[in-house]
């Protein structure tokens, strides 16, 4: 009988990003990744830093926007997979960014091809993910209830998240 292999525990963490149209509409931005699917930019955490640093950085480098603004945690998914022989238990953290301005560039580098701004509904329809539209869903809701309330960047302009050490 062979013995169970046990899967080896990696954490990321992602930002869900959203715009406000001039009527006040939230767009949420979606990357499109090396394998052509449609999601959001998420990476792993780096020695000593925290899940909302991580995916700010991620965001920023994924998508060359710099003037993110945190507006809180999301929440956590997890997802089993194989990679190179090992099975993997993924725990990814997403939070929730306001982006008033700024061209996207993706980072091709990192196989990140294209970049889009959709409202709710397309992006539910083009996301790759259902553990993402999950995600997209939530996220929605704190971004509607922000902008309801008067919150976020156009009320008291929250500071952007910084790395450690700048």
């Amino acid at each position: 009988m062979a013995k169970k292999q046990r899967a080896e525990r990696e954490v990321s963490a992602g930002g869900i990003v959203f715009r406000r149209d001039a009527d006040g509409t939230p767009r949420f931005l979606l990357i499109k990744d090396s394998y052509k699917n449609w999601g959001f930019p998420k990476g792993h955490l780096e020695e000593g830093e925290s899940p909302v640093v991580a995916a700010a950085r991620e965001t920023r480098e994924e998508t060359g926007l710099d003037d993110l603004v945190s507006l809180g945690p999301i929440r956590i998914i997890d997802w089993f997979f194989r990679f190179r022989g090992r099975a993997i238990h993924k725990y990814c953290h997403f939070f929730l960014f306001e982006s008033a301005s700024g061209d996207c560039v993706p980072q091709v580098e990192e196989g990140i091809t294209a970049v889009r701004w959709e409202p709710l509904d397309k992006a539910l329809e083009v996301l790759s993910y259902d553990n993402a539209r999950g995600v997209l869903r939530r996220g929605s809701e704190m971004a509607r209830t922000l902008i309801a309330t008067g919150r976020g960047r156009a009320a008291a302009r929250p500071r952007p998240i910084k790395p450690a050490g700048s």
